[in-house]
């Protein structure tokens, strides 16, 4: 495209839809450059038989297992953790489980409360009208008052708890800990368009019914009809810049393997906190020999995965298993730091409602729980149904070491190369996950659950890209400076987790996309002088 664009967005995921749309009301010429393409609901997994078959296919959460061709590989032998998500309009929303929590005050804080990783440039108060603007778009369903987290007014009623949620509760009354229904993005009622949730079926292999909000339903539809343009198959190699060190926009290659031009006054990269670092690294050039903003060499590190505790058990009744949403609730009890249990900083427990037969088939089998021979019907028949379990989610530090970088010899369809994972868990991690395991332990046993599971840290768990270009004031130490905009490329921004200063102990989405808004919302503040 020999044409110029005001402004050109790389990715089409959580943050890239949100700041498409908020940025859409300028009425600038604005075009996103998505890699994947549009799901059809009609071919979602949950419209067939065989859905849970085709979650370890296809729709497998892992882009290494799916292989489709809208992936690309990733080299992670150097990872305990692996990484999740989906390319294609709505990004990682399509399978999230929408789970929607917002990062806590304190986690904007971590250096002035526990005297470890940075403070974040920006509070929570500063993106709190960033959240509630999100809330609406996305159709947040919840309770209001939760005595353990920030201020907030889903627009939706909560989901129900169900009958593990309820059996869940009454555990943690009786051991004393905070519990809370859960705010998701599942629509509970009649929402903007989108029917209440029916219960097709997991949240996590898509929402044919479109109750749960991904992006593609939510933000794209507004912004397209507000004139932004969105290209599919679209995969950027490289963003390319001139002498006086400014992005003249991007190479990429459409659907046919065709190398394209397109040229932009502004680049926004939404990519994600791999495939971020990847684009950067990849646009070396003689001025920026490192990878492209990255004068702090900070481009790549400090990636943050949550390690996420998966466990489990059976109790003696029939639960939810997967005839609803799969998240009811969550519990804070053990979110703060507390110096008496030898780890800074914390973790959420989300309460998870079970799987379907197939999968429960599966995970038996790998925990030797279902013997062959006469006895297997009964002892499946024992369990299916029964589980009541919960994820763990445990506040990852940066660390400098924990890294993307560029596969000597990996590359996509197209010859890019892929993203290299380097990545330990750190010894707090490690305390942390341990206690976190216990507590597991605890209330399950409390809520009567006997043949207890564990997954730790659980492989597939990467789904949340977190850290490595993240924002700061000092160009010597972070990417962006505080309202997203890059230190050494005056015309570049990045709006994804990429940018996160810290982790927190909480599923990003909600803080990735208010993120987003408050980044838009500085560029059109600041038209008039946005490259001083």
């Amino acid at each position: 495209m020999d044409d110029v664009v005001d402004v050109l967005i790389i990715g089409a995921g959580a943050a890239g839809a949100a700041v498409a749309w908020s940025l859409a009301d300028t009425k600038m010429r604005i075009v996103c450059l998505e890699q994947g393409g549009w799901t059809d609901p009609a071919a979602y997994p949950t419209t067939g038989r065989e859905w849970e078959a085709r979650t370890l296919g296809d729709f497998h959460a892992s882009p290494n297992v799916r292989g489709r061709r809208e992936d690309y590989p990733i080299s992670e032998d150097n990872s305990p953790i692996k990484v999740v998500n989906f390319n294609g309009v709505g990004g990682s929303t399509i399978l999230y489980a929408a789970h929607f929590p917002r990062l806590q005050p304190s986690d904007f804080r971590v250096r002035s409360l526990d005297g470890v990783a940075e403070d974040w440039p920006v509070d929570f108060d500063t993106l709190a009208p960033f959240f509630a603007e999100n809330d609406r778009m996305m159709g947040v369903s919840g309770l209001r008052g939760d005595p353990l987290s920030p201020p907030g007014d889903p627009v939706l009623p909560p989901l129900p708890l169900g009958r593990s949620g309820a059996r869940l509760g009454a555990a943690m009354n009786r051991l004393g800990w905070h519990w809370w229904p859960s705010d998701t993005t599942v629509a509970t009622a009649d929402y903007e368009g989108r029917a209440r949730c029916i219960n097709l079926g997991l949240c996590v292999s898509g929402c044919a019914q479109g109750a749960k909000a991904s992006t593609d339903i939510t933000y794209w539809p507004a912004a397209r009809r507000a004139g932004v343009e969105l290209r599919t198959h679209c995969r950027v190699s490289r963003i390319e810049t001139n002498d006086a060190g400014m992005a003249t926009g991007v190479t990429y290659f459409d659907a046919a393997g065709v190398e394209h031009f397109q040229r932009a006054e502004v680049v926004v990269v939404a990519c994600n906190g791999v495939g971020t670092p990847r684009l950067l690294l990849n646009s070396a050039s003689a001025r920026h020999p490192h990878g492209l903003a990255n004068r702090s060499g900070q481009v790549g590190r400090n990636l943050m995965f949550h390690p996420c505790a998966n466990v489990y058990g059976y109790v003696d009744q029939r639960l939810d298993a997967n005839h609803a949403p799969p998240l009811s609730l969550w519990s804070k009890q053990f979110y703060e730091t507390d110096p008496s249990r030898g780890f800074l900083r914390g973790y959420m427990m989300q309460f998870i409602r079970g799987t379907g037969p197939v999968s429960e088939a599966v995970q038996m089998s790998a925990k030797a729980m279902l013997p062959w021979g006469e006895p297997h019907h009964d002892a499946f028949r024992a369990h299916n149904g029964r589980r009541i379990g919960l994820n763990a989610l445990c506040e990852d530090l940066p660390e400098p070491h924990n890294r993307v970088t560029l596969d000597p010899t990996l590359t996509d369809s197209n010859g890019i190369p892929a993203p290299k994972i380097d990545y330990t868990m750190s010894e707090n991690s490690e305390r942390m996950m341990d206690h976190a395991v216990a507590k597991a332990r605890e209330v399950l046993t409390e809520a009567g659950a006997t043949d207890i599971c564990v997954n730790a840290p659980f492989v597939y768990g990467g789904w949340h890209l977190l850290g490595t270009a993240r924002m700061g004031t000092n160009p010597e130490t972070s990417v962006v400076n505080e309202w997203g905009r890059a230190h050494d490329v005056k015309n570049l921004f990045i709006v994804d987790g990429s940018i996160f200063v810290t982790s927190g102990g909480v599923n990003p989405t909600s803080t990735i996309q208010a993120l987003a808004l408050y980044i838009a919302d500085q560029m059109k503040r600041r038209l008039a002088n946005l490259f001083d």
